[in-house]
């Protein structure tokens, strides 16, 4: 059987100690007594799902590949499942386009998986890297987890600070905001969806019922627990704030728009006695008064002009301007 290429192959003693470690099925396997290893892979390598159905247990195997996943943490075959989700940071990327991470936690074996990279994960990996990682496998979700929801909250508060800038702008009506406003809506859309039950999977691991904790380990959970709630939070009131703003906006372009259509109405109000006298007095049929007169056509104008202005001062007094 072809192997896959492991991003990471690490092996992490309770001194945060980390070494490199040769990929290998069998040795991969087997647990550890103090130390734990750590097997990161690409979901894009080729091998990795036929290795993953012959090493690990069927269950650990499907929630490793599959292709939609959802934040979740829960124990099955022995072992702990989780699925997190996490910012996109990638460049080019838009950040609620949210990457997904897989995790398969056995005693002395972490395996995940991710299809994008994910900025958090990268972080440890290059401190295991330079031969320091977290010294347990509590410790490593703990730092994992914490991570994850920081960045998440910080693309939430831009979000925050987004909708107040929104609404400084809403009094001036503006067509490009209604564009703007409906991205961003999108977008704490689109982050709700997943930091909502990513919260639940997050307070069920820090309970320590899923895997056990250590007292440093678990206070870093539950912090991270009450970021993502607040995230929660947040993002609840953006999307409301935001809904609030596209409402003012909608009204004012109404309102616009049924004042000058008001006003034409009132124009035309004005001009259509007038239209119809110099209709009636274009016509080239004989007997029309006034062809003869030289002083016709003044009069004419003259008695527009007085018909206009006191059609204006009818509709002025009466309120209707």
């Amino acid at each position: 059987m072809d192997e896959p290429v492991p991003i990471c192959a690490s092996s992490i003693n309770p001194n945060a100690q980390a070494t490199a470690i040769n990929f290998s099925v069998f040795d991969a396997i087997d647990g550890l007594e103090d130390s734990y290893r750590w097997l990161h892979f690409d979901l894009n390598d080729p091998h990795f799902a036929q290795w993953a159905l012959q090493a690990l247990p069927q269950t650990a195997a499907m929630a490793l590949t599959q292709s939609e996943t959802r934040p979740r943490c829960d124990l099955l075959d022995g072992g702990l499942i989780m699925n997190l989700r996490g910012v996109n940071l990638n460049p080019g990327a838009n950040t609620d386009d949210m990457v997904s991470l897989r995790l398969w936690v056995i005693n002395g074996l972490i395996v995940s998986a991710r299809a994008r990279r994910v900025w958090a994960v990268d972080d440890i990996r290059q401190r295991v890297e330079a031969g320091k990682g977290p010294p347990s496998i509590a410790s490593f979700l703990a730092e994992l987890v914490y991570n994850l929801i920081k960045r998440i909250e910080k693309v939430s508060l831009e979000l925050v600070e987004n909708t107040d800038e929104f609404e400084e702008r809403s009094f001036i009506l503006s067509h490009g905001l209604f564009a703007e406003l409906a991205a961003a809506r999108q977008s704490a859309i689109k982050l709700r969806r997943f930091v909502r039950p990513q919260a639940e999977a997050i307070v069920a691991l820090s309970e320590g019922h899923a895997w056990p904790l250590d007292t440093k380990s678990a206070g870093i959970l539950q912090e991270a627990a009450n970021h993502a709630l607040r995230t929660i939070e947040e993002l609840d009131a953006t999307v409301e704030r935001l809904r609030a703003v596209y409402d003012h906006l909608e009204l004012q372009q109404s309102t616009a728009l049924g004042r000058n259509s008001y006003v034409l109405s009132i124009v035309a109000a004005i001009f259509l006695p007038l239209g119809f006298l110099t209709g009636l007095f274009g016509v080239n049929l004989g007997g029309m008064p006034g062809i003869g007169a030289e002083q016709a056509f003044w009069v004419l104008t003259t008695a527009s002009a007085v018909i206009g202005v006191a059609l204006f001062l009818i509709f002025k007094f009466s309120k209707c301007l």
